[in-house]
């Protein structure tokens, strides 16, 4: 049966087995079967690429990845959302291991208390297809720890959905990328909860990497406590249909959050990033970049939201959106905002559209270079500071080499 169909049948139960979280997400799901043109973050969407998107049939299966050179660190611990990992790493100064049924259900509870049911549409999908079998959580404690690289693909001519998460415990550094692969003709739905308790830092990569006629909904949701770092950078490219929510939770104040993310989109591609920062308590602090890069006749999309209520006094938040444009045809929507009651903050968004820069390629091709390679340098610095953001990452160059071709 398709994922549409599910949705929007009644008395249809796609798992052979059903938890209490299932049964709410999917009553929930019945309630609002699609999500509303009058929800502001879903306005946008093309309505005919997200039916795309839920028109294949729901598989619980998944193939493993085809980890491109670029993408190998042998220093990383490689891990799979989907397969019987069985985590139980420990040495002196550091543990990796599964958390238990009843502890990952209690997280997730945790955060679906206190979600928006139309904000939270993406997840809810994911969470009523949830099983064992293709849900994955993990504490993380300790200093020193070598690198994590966890994979999460489709398969072709399938709907595959996966859950991960990640408890990061006091105390603890941890570098994590997700690589997300997309078969050809395929749907992936992602949900990653990201818990960090006091005094820890993550720095995070999402690399999501599609191929023709692949769609993904990827949603990520972060609990920062006091005294935390959390630093994010993230690329995502080659979807037909592809929409990044991020969901960043400062619950006491005290924490510290960097974002550095961007979407390229091709063809007639439609590539969106959705962002909500909220700050709970004093002394926050947020230095955002989203940059989209949209070619041919594709659409790419930034709706961003900072907000900062009475309690969160002293907070510095920065949001920026930049833009590029390659040809007349494509169409680029950014939406920085502010959301702002306390009056003792520093606060600034901001969003620009651009195209190539021509008296810089008019320069360079006068000294001999075509216009594709002059357009290349050009491309090629406005990767750059994204890819350096993206940790674990050692084939920088390679990788950069593979957008650019």
């Amino acid at each position: 049966m398709h994922i549409l169909d599910y949705i929007t049948k009644e008395k249809v139960n796609l798992l052979t087995r059903s938890s209490k979280i299932q049964d709410f997400c999917t009553s929930k799901l019945r309630a609002h079967p699609l999500p509303k043109k009058q929800n502001e973050t879903w306005r946008l969407a093309n309505k005919k690429k997200l039916s795309a998107l839920l028109a294949y049939e729901f598989d619980i299966k998944s193939s493993d990845p085809d980890i491109p050179p670029y993408l190998s660190n042998k220093k990383a611990i490689n891990i799979w959302i989907g397969n019987t990992n069985q985590l139980n790493l420990k040495e002196k100064n550091w543990e990796i291991k599964e958390l238990k049924s009843q502890e990952i259900d209690d997280l997730i509870e945790e955060k679906l208390k206190s979600s928006n049911t139309e904000e939270n549409w993406s997840n809810l999908l994911n969470l009523s297809l949830s099983s064992e079998k293709n849900i994955l959580g993990i504490k993380i404690s300790g200093d020193n720890l070598p690198p994590l690289q966890i994979f999460c693909s489709s398969k072709s001519n399938y709907f595959n959905s996966k859950t991960l998460i990640l408890f990061i415990d006091k105390n603890t550094k941890a570098n994590i990328l997700q690589v997300n692969s997309g078969a050809k003709n395929s749907s992936l739905s992602l949900s990653t909860y990201i818990f960090l308790e006091e005094k820890s830092k993550v720095n995070h990569g999402v690399i999501s990497s599609g191929n023709d006629k692949s769609n993904i909904l990827n949603s990520l949701n972060i609990k920062q406590n006091a005294n935390t770092d959390y630093n994010l950078g993230s690329i995502q490219f080659q979807y037909d249909f592809a929409r990044f929510e991020i969901d960043v939770n400062q619950i006491e104040g005290n924490a510290k959050t960097k974002i550095k993310g961007m979407q390229v989109s091709n063809n007639d591609e439609q590539n969106g990033t959705f962002s909500k920062v909220e700050f709970n308590g004093p002394n926050g602090y947020l230095d955002q970049l989203n940059k989209s890069l949209a070619n041919d006749k594709s659409h790419s999309i930034f709706d961003g939201s900072i907000i900062v209520p009475k309690t969160a006094q002293k907070t510095d938040a920065s949001q920026l959106s930049r833009n590029l444009l390659l040809s007349n045809t494509a169409k680029i929507d950014t939406k920085p905002q502010l959301e702002i009651i306390a009056d003792d903050v520093k606060c600034k968004h901001g969003a620009t559209i651009s195209e190539l820069n021509k008296d810089e390629l008019f320069y360079m091709r006068s000294r001999g270079l075509t216009f594709a390679e002059a357009s290349k340098l050009q491309l090629k610095s406005y990767y750059q500071e994204i890819i350096d953001s993206i940790p674990v990452l050692e084939q920088r160059i390679e990788f950069l080499d593979h957008l650019l071709n």
